[in-house]
Order: C-alpha cells, then sequence, then structure tokens
C-alpha cells in the first residue's frame, strides 16, 4: 500500500461518477445503435407503462428498458420466454453502475420472414386487383342479418354483441365459430366464410378477433381466404385485430373496420337517431296533416257558403217552373191557332176541288182495264199449255224411259253407267235398271260381241 501510494502520487484519482460517465460516453459512442435477440425474461409492466425486462440467452442476460412512447407501436403482447427481436441503444444507469439497453423497437424473432412473407403476398394481390375500390361492395344501410365468423369466446365476440344490442337490438346476429389463430385456422375461416356467403341468408358479413402478434393474426393473411373474400357476393367487413393491425383481409375485404366494435357500429344504425329521425318525421307529418286540415277546412266552409236553404231552391225552381208553364200555355195556343188556320184554309180547297167526279172516271177505267186483263191472261195461258205439250213431246221422244218401255235396259256399278265390259270383273256386283223396276245381280263371266 505505501508503494502504490508513492508510485503513484501525481495521478489525480477519478470520483465514482466521473468513472461511470466516461464508461457510458464510450459505450454509447462506440455502439450507437443495435440488433440483438434473445429471450425475455422478468418482465414488469407497471403502472408508468414503461416496460423493464432482461433479454438473455444461454449464456449471459442484460437489462433492458422500453419506455411507454416506444412500446405503443409493438404489434404483439410480448410475455416471458418470448424470442424477441430489439433495435436498441447501449447505455450506462450512472447510480447503479448498470449497463442496460434501451429498446426503441421490438418484433418477434420470426417476425422479419414473416412480414416478408406478407409483403410479397400483398403486393401480388395488389397487382392482380383484388384491392381495387372498383370491385368494393357497398354496406346495406340497415343490415336484418349478420354473420360473425370469429372465436365464440373472448373479448371481440362480447365487443360486437353489446355493440349490436346498444346500437339497434333488432338486428339478427349469426355467430359461426371459428378458430382465428393456429394451423387450423386458415381453413376454418375459409369454411365459415364460404357456408355464409352460399346461404344467401345474410345482408353482411362480418370477419374478425382480437389483436396480437403477426403470428396470431397469420391466419388472415392465408391467400385463399383472400380471394374467398375477393369472390364473395355478399359484403364483408374485415375487423382483425386493433387500429395499428393490418391484414391481407383488411386489403380485401369490402370495408376494414378499425376493431371488432367499430364493425359492430358500422353494420347497426344508431337507434337513438332513428328514433329522432321517426321523430322529426312525426312532426313533419303532423304538420303535414295539420295543413291539410286546413285546407279541407276551407274548402268546407266556402262549400257550405255556397248550399242554401232546401226552401230557397224550391221556391226559385216553382218560379222557375211557372214560368215555363206560361211559355207552354202560350206555344200550344200559337200552335193551335196555327193548325185551325191551316185546317180551314184545307176544307175550302177540298170543297173547290171535289174529287167525286174523278173517283167515278177512274173506277170506270179500272173496270175496263181488268177486262182487258182477264182477256190477256187467258190467251196466255192457253199459248203456255199447247207450247208445254209440244215440249213434253219431245222430251218423250229423247227420253231414257222411253227407250226402257221398248225392252232396253241400263246397267250400273257402283252408280256409274256400265259402257264396256272392261269395266267389270268377275263376281262384281252391279245392277240393271229395267222399265218397272231395277235387278241386282253378279258377274258370272262377260263375253265380247
Amino acid at each position: 500500500m505505501k508503494n502504490f501510494t508513492t508510485s503513484h502520487s501525481q495521478e489525480t484519482a477519478l470520483t465514482v461518477s466521473q468513472l461511470n460517465r466516461q464508461i457510458q460516453q464510450l459505450l454509447e459512442a462506440s455502439l450507437p445503435w443495435i440488433l440483438v435477440e434473445g429471450e425475455i425474461s422478468n418482465l414488469a409492466k407497471p403502472g408508468s407503462g414503461h416496460w423493464y425486462f432482461s433479454l438473455k440467452d444461454d449464456r449471459a442476460q442484460i437489462h433492458c428498458a422500453m419506455f411507454k412512447n416506444k412500446n405503443i407501436a409493438v404489434r404483439f403482447r410480448p410475455k416471458d420466454g418470448d424470442m424477441v427481436r430489439l433495435r436498441a441503444r447501449v447505455t450506462f444507469y450512472g447510480p447503479r453502475g448498470d449497463c442496460q439497453l434501451s429498446v426503441e423497437g421490438m418484433e418477434s424473432a420470426g417476425e422479419g420472414a414473416l412480414q416478408q412473407a406478407f409483403e410479397r403476398l400483398k403486393n401480388q394481390l395488389q397487382a392482380e386487383g383484388l384491392f381495387d375500390e372498383a370491385h368494393k361492395k357497398h354496406l346495406p344501410v340497415r343490415p336484418e342479418r349478420v354473420a360473425i365468423i370469429t372465436s365464440p369466446v373472448g373479448a371481440a365476440i362480447r365487443d360486437m354483441i353489446i355493440a349490436f344490442r346498444r346500437r339497434f337490438p333488432l338486428t339478427e346476429l349469426t355467430i359461426l365459430p371459428s378458430l382465428v389463430q393456429g394451423q387450423d385456422a386458415a381453413n376454418n375461416l375459409l369454411k365459415q366464410l364460404t357456408r355464409a356467403d352460399a346461404s344467401g341468408h345474410f345482408d353482411a358479413i362480418i370477419l374478425g378477433r382480437g389483436g396480437g402478434s403477426l403470428e396470431d393474426l397469420w391466419s388472415f393473411n392465408d391467400e385463399a381466404l383472400a380471394r374467398a373474400i375477393f369472390h364473395a357476393q355478399t359484403p364483408i367487413v374485415s375487423a382483425v385485430g386493433h387500429e395499428t393491425d393490418f391484414t391481407i383481409a383488411d386489403f380485401v375485404a369490402d370495408v376494414r373496420a378499425a376493431t371488432p366494435t367499430a364493425a359492430a357500429e358500422l353494420l347497426s344504425p344508431d337507434r337513438h337517431q332513428l328514433i329522432r329521425q321517426l321523430e322529426q318525421m312525426e312532426k313533419q307529418f303532423g304538420l303535414r296533416l295539420s295543413r291539410k286540415l286546413e285546407q279541407c277546412q276551407q274548402q268546407l266552409d266556402f262549400l257550405i257558403r255556397r248550399i242554401r236553404h232546401p226552401k230557397e231552391r224550391i221556391e226559385r225552381q216553382q218560379q222557375q217552373l211557372n214560368q215555363l208553364q206560361r211559355r207552354l200555355q202560350q206555344a200550344v195556343t200559337q200552335k193551335l191557332n196555327q193548325q185551325q188556320v191551316r185546317t180551314t184554309n184545307i176544307q175550302q180547297r177540298l170543297l173547290h176541288n171535289n174529287p167525286s167526279k174523278k173517283l167515278q172516271q177512274h173506277d170506270a177505267k179500272i173496270q175496263d182495264l181488268n177486262a182487258r186483263l182477264s182477256l190477256a191472261l187467258r190467251n196466255t195461258l192457253t199459248n203456255k199449255q199447247h207450247q208445254f205439250a209440244r215440249l213434253m213431246d219431245k222430251l218423250n221422244l229423247v227420253s231414257p224411259l222411253n227407250t226402257l218401255s221398248r225392252g232396253y235396259a241400263i246397267a250400273r256399278k257402283d252408280e256409274q253407267v256400265v259402257r264396256s265390259i272392261s269395266e267389270v270383273n268377275q263376281g262384281e256386283n252391279m245392277s240393271v235398271r229395267v222399265q218397272d223396276g231395277i235387278i241386282f245381280c253378279r258377274v258370272e263371266d262377260t263375253k265380247p260381241s
């Protein structure tokens, strides 16, 4: 001790604070930013919102601190035993003489590969047009039937049901339970989505779950599920995770909701707003009804003023009737006078032109014409009788009946006259007309003349 003091008596000793300050400067200058992977242990989350934990591997560990303004951007909720990758600065906390990491960013140790796969699929589907707004369907204004595809347990389904009951409890909800995390979750989601869309029963479909890490939400980044959402006929709302979480399902869906509760609010009209609208409509209807009643009352008053007492109408019609009666009497009297004058004139003309003489002359002429007509008729009838007799004689000369009376006959087959033996065959039936009747016979044989 004596030798140490003597030999170094000229050197200036550092205080502990000075030493720690130099160590801090050297560390922070040589290691400004680093990426480090390890396992979380001893994670503490006090009420201040800051995170304190140790990052370790199988040989060593280091203390870490991640303050509230930084950890709010972490896409998952870390726990002891999680493998993570940290972007941090090396700091030296002088009061305790501890070296620690001030963490600026945190992701799961496998998240980098998943993020790259996510970006590749996102770019591919975007290039194919699956994200285009032109293909997105509009949500119904007041859907009556909504299908919810999610886990039947957990905060997400509970929050959505509460939101629907609070805003519009008349909406019919159908819960289609599905896995939302794990190896079979994507196929389970796809099956339930296809089933709901094919039924044609629902006005809209909610596809969602609560928040989590990229690995937790990975089933919603499935390509087959994305294409099923794109080809679905039913409007689909994606409600996956928190507001900062994005999945492929969010980009393909017709509408992306920031949270499951937001999805329920999108598809449920606010009943209080509807009640206010109904009250407003009721008020407007009351005003219109009042105006209509006022118009009808005014029209009724106008008609009442036009209505007169029946006695007044009867008196007025009686006056009109008396006037018409007087006019009728005058017209009848005038017509009778005119007819009387005409009758007198006709009588005088008849007396002047007495038809008795003309009637006698016409009567004599008629008797003479009758006598002449009778004579002409008798002469004409006699001539016609002689002419008819001569025609009968001529007709009798050429009549076939006259020929039959001289011993001839007429042969017929099927009502046709037989003129040649070639017209009949052996065994055929035929008829023979003679003067006083018909003979039915059968052809035995024919012989040419």
